[in-house]
């Protein structure tokens, strides 16, 4: 799962990074406003947590134009004040969340978890079905009839995405910005090798699901029952 925190805070921000990452998030971060929007027009994060006191633009001038240019990714708002109006004003703006800091970090991840699983019905106490498959994305383990299989941090995150937006093809550009980021030297090679050994795995533990190619667009996930 892609995270974007917009945090001006960089002792913070970085704290928050590494937390996140070591949950098998992955995560970008912006410390100003104009940035952070920037960044979050990509529509390429699956969640977004957002300061209300940035530099350039502030938080809820941030939010107000996701929503006006149609950006639906979740946001949980972050900020030092604690007063209702300011919490009020963030989920009016189109927030879905709100969390006060200093928090703590079973609270943010808590929060965070109850978001996404909001965005659709494909969760199920913490892990996502396809077919006769079953993952859970924070152990990164697949399932299917009482076996269980250990994936690795990118396989996992991919599977995890490839499961969201089924049956939705995916680019090798989307996925790599999704799974590595801008800033990254990964090429198409990277995605390859990936969806190879994750392809592999699939068939080890006899799943009937399936990641396919599809000539000139990406990749997709299907089920052969």
């Amino acid at each position: 799962m892609k995270v974007l925190l917009i945090e001006d805070d960089e002792m913070l921000a970085e704290a928050v990074s590494q937390i996140l990452s070591k949950n098998n998030y992955t995560v970008d971060v912006s410390h100003d406003g104009e940035y952070g929007l920037d960044c979050a027009l990509s529509g390429i994060y699956d969640i977004i947590l957002l300061d209300i006191m940035l530099p350039v633009l502030d938080g809820i001038q941030v939010l107000r134009q996701m929503r006006q240019e149609g950006i639906t990714t979740p946001v949980i708002m972050l900020t030092a004040k604690g007063e209702l109006r300011d919490k009020v004003q963030g989920l009016d703006c189109g927030a879905d969340d709100y969390l006060a800091k200093p928090f703590e970090t079973e609270e943010l991840l808590a929060r965070i978890r109850a978001v996404v699983r909001r965005k659709g019905d494909y969760h199920n106490e913490g892990k996502l079905a396809y077919g006769d498959l079953s993952f859970n994305p924070h152990t990164k383990e697949i399932e299917k009839d009482g076996q269980i299989l250990l994936l690795s941090t990118k396989e996992s995150q991919l599977l995890e995405m490839l499961m969201e937006y089924s049956p939705r093809s995916l680019s090798k550009e989307w996925i790599i910005e999704k799974l590595w980021g801008y800033d990254t030297d990964a090429t198409d090679s990277h995605v390859e090798t990936h969806v190879s050994l994750l392809r592999k795995k699939l068939r080890q533990i006899g799943s009937s699901s399936s990641v396919r190619g599809v000539r000139g667009v990406g990749y997709l996930l299907t089920n052969n029952q």
